[in-house]
This record gives C-alpha cells, structure tokens and sequence, in this order.
C-alpha cells in the first residue's frame, strides 16, 4: 500500500497533470526518449516547438539514424549542448540496427544506448512503459528534500541515501508506481517550485516536514560549475556559427569566435574528428 504522501500526490497528478505532448496516449517509447534528451537541462517551453518538430522528421528512430550526424545537430537548432543531438543520433542508430527500429522495454539494455544514463533509462521505463523504476531529477530531489527530509534544499550532488529514500517511497504496483514518478516530478516543476514554492495549493502540504519545520531557510547549496572561456563554451560558438549559416564559413571567419587560436584549433578539430562539422573546399559546414 502508498504511504498517505504518495497516495495524495497520484490523486493530485492525475487531476492536474500538463497535456504535455510526450504525454499523449499515441506518444511511443522513441518519442519519450527524445522528450528526454531534450529536457535535460533545457526548460519545457523551449523544448515544445522542437519535439513536435524532432517527431514529425524522425518518427522512429530509422528516419534518423539514415541521416548524417550533422542533421541531427543542425536540427537542434538552439535547445543547446549540441552533443545531445550527436547522441541522441547514435541512439538511434543502435536502435535501428540491434533492436528493429524499437526501444527496449529493459532498464539494463537502454543504459547500454549512448547518451542513455541511469536517469533517462529510468524515466523511459516509467513514462515510455509504464513500469516501476527510480526516476529522480532535480525537481524530484527538491520535493523529497522538503517534505520528506525537512530541508529546504536537495544537497549538491545526489547520494546513495537519497537514493535508497527515492526507491523506498516508489510503489510496488506498475502503474502507480508510474504515476508516482510522473507526479512527484510535476509537483516540483509547477507547485513546489525553486524560488516561490505554493503550499496553499501543494496536495502533500499536511504531510510536509519542512512547513511541519516552520518552513526553515537555509543557504541554497551549489555545484559551481566553469563555462566562460571552457573548451565548452568554445565547441557551443563554434557549431552556434555553422548553424545559423546558410552556407559553408570560411575558417578565417570562423576564426573570430573565439580569441584563443589554440583552443579554437582544438575544439574545431575535435568537432571534426567527432563529426560534428565538416570541412569542404568552400569551408566548413556542420
């Protein structure tokens, strides 16, 4: 049996879920995989225009495996970390080859796909096949921190006891356990938000330790992490450049992206050798 927490945030997903795309009756595995690859670190309203576009030119995974890799990049247009889209595509190539144009219903052979982690393999499983598995993402480990733990805020990085925490409140049964994952996950994404959390409205509020606690404030935790001036930054100019070209760019054009010619040498190179861009006798292109 779901403990009253888990049981109050089911009743409140199903009653106040988003009509999400991905979360359509006619959505399949593939469609929920690339849903995944797009939202991860990339905000929903930014994603929505491009999954329907990524699910009309690619319907199953075959229609882009059969693409260059390039496409898959150019066609991700600004949703950033452009090495999603080079994954994503070499997803899709092992779907098409090893497993007929299909996501496997298997938490172990989709952690096996490229880009696939622990937390993608997850969320497929529950969201793509309604299956009990421990999905837990930022918003996620917000609402356990808060109503579970009494803290304000998840620590830095993700433990093996958040994660024995997350697994012990997943329900035996497929399809709530599903639910669960779908709706703890919403409950932080619309109600127990970063900065303006709304209790008056949250379905867990009675059962919450942190507003039990007297909603205690503590310093939000953070994981610093470098981009000015990283090779990172440098690939994201590099590929920002081709793709808002209609045309190949000549390297001493490319060339003032970025001020450090050697990094700029590296990182070009190492797009090329990964086959992110290519370079032609008019210059280089994605």
């Amino acid at each position: 049996m779901s403990s009253p927490l888990v049981a109050a945030v089911n009743r409140w997903y199903r009653a106040n879920a988003r009509p999400l795309p991905w979360r359509s009756e006619t959505t399949t595995a593939w469609h929920v995989l690339i849903s995944e690859f797009m939202l991860q670190q990339t905000p929903v309203a930014r994603v929505l225009p491009m999954y329907d576009r990524w699910i009309t030119m690619f319907p199953v995974p075959s229609a882009l495996a059969t693409q260059p890799v390039a496409t898959a990049v150019r066609e991700w247009g600004r949703l950033g970390y452009p090495r999603r889209a080079q994954r994503l595509h070499a997803a899709s190539v092992v779907l098409d080859t090893e497993f007929d144009d299909e996501v496997p219903a298997d938490l172990e052979l989709l952690r096996g796909l490229p880009g696939v982690g622990e937390y993608t393999a997850a969320a497929v499983m529950a969201f793509a096949f309604a299956k009990r598995s421990v999905v837990v993402d930022t918003n996620v480990r917000r609402v356990l921190a808060r109503a579970v733990l009494g803290q304000q805020w998840p620590a830095p990085n993700l433990s093996r006891a958040e994660m024995a925490l997350a697994e012990s409140l997943v329900p035996k049964s497929d399809e709530a356990a599903s639910t669960w994952s779908a709706g703890v996950m919403e409950l932080g994404a619309v109600i127990c938000t970063v900065t303006k959390p709304n209790c008056d409205e949250c379905p867990i509020a009675s059962h919450c330790a942190w507003r039990q606690a007297g909603y205690v404030e503590s310093p939000r935790p953070t994981r610093t992490q470098a981009w000015h001036g990283t090779d990172r930054q440098c690939r994201g100019a590099i590929v920002q450049m081709l793709r808002d070209s209609d045309s190949p760019v000549a390297n001493a054009q490319l060339r003032t992206v970025w001020d450090d010619a050697e990094q700029f040498k590296k990182c070009l190179l190492a797009l090329r050798a990964e086959g992110l861009v290519v370079r032609t006798q008019k210059g280089w292109t994605l």
